[in-house]
């Protein structure tokens, strides 16, 4: 068997179709499985096949009996069909692979590419003084903030609070006294703008309950959203 002959006898349609009896079914798999060309013909007519059969369930059409599987989409398979109807096939699959999945390709890595997170410092910020000033974010946009956690011997843990502009108080991670030695990065994630509050707690192993725990900080800082 040669592509000449499997294109005279229209054997991708039939065999998309299953009209090819089981010697010349087989014959033309081991032909095509080493045809580029005729296995292209096959994807094409299995594509258009199940195309086809999703426009008629669109329009109401119900499931296809196996009468009209073989009827009208055998018709439509013939040539004076399947000629237009794969170059149709043809420029949707072009508009996919050079329009529609680059696209989407690219979406989805600038979706998921990482991103720079903003820093800011509230190392200046403290109860006495004044705030850190007001820092740029997004809603819903997290940013991270430098904390000096004032260290006491006394304490082995320390917590801390994010207090909002509407009064909902978020639990921060809390830091151990080794890890409060260094600078902490605190991400946090402001939903709305106006005046926000880091309050530092110290923590014993005998005393961890953050009800009766001594207030050590109070950094304050304003955030602005981007419009």
């Amino acid at each position: 068997m040669d592509c000449k002959q499997a294109e005279d006898l229209q054997l991708a349609v039939k065999y998309v179709l299953g009209e090819l009896p089981p010697v010349q079914r087989d014959e033309y798999e081991d032909h095509y499985i080493d045809c580029p060309e005729c296995a292209q013909d096959v994807y094409a007519a299995a594509a258009f096949t199940d195309t086809a059969r999703e426009v008629f369930r669109q329009e109401g059409r119900g499931e296809t009996s196996e009468r009209a599987r073989g009827g009208w989409l055998a018709a439509w398979l013939r040539p004076a069909y399947a000629v237009p109807a794969f170059a149709l096939l043809l420029v949707a699959f072009g508009y996919q692979s050079l329009v529609a999945v680059p696209h989407l390709k690219n979406a989805a890595m600038q979706a998921s590419a990482p991103r720079v997170l903003p820093m800011y410092s509230l190392i200046a910020a403290n109860a006495k003084g004044p705030k850190a000033g007001a820092f740029q974010a997004r809603a819903g946009e997290p940013l991270g903030l430098y904390v000096d956690v004032p260290v006491e011997p006394v304490y082995t843990h320390y917590a801390m609070k994010l207090e909002g502009p509407d009064g909902r108080t978020t639990m921060l991670p809390t830091v151990s006294s080794a890890e409060a030695q260094k600078t902490v990065v605190v991400q946090v994630t402001p939903q709305k703008a106006g005046a926000y509050k880091i309050v530092v707690l110290g923590l014993t192993e005998q005393a961890s309950d953050l009800g009766r725990a001594p207030v050590l900080a109070n950094l304050n800082f304003d955030v602005e959203l981007d419009k």
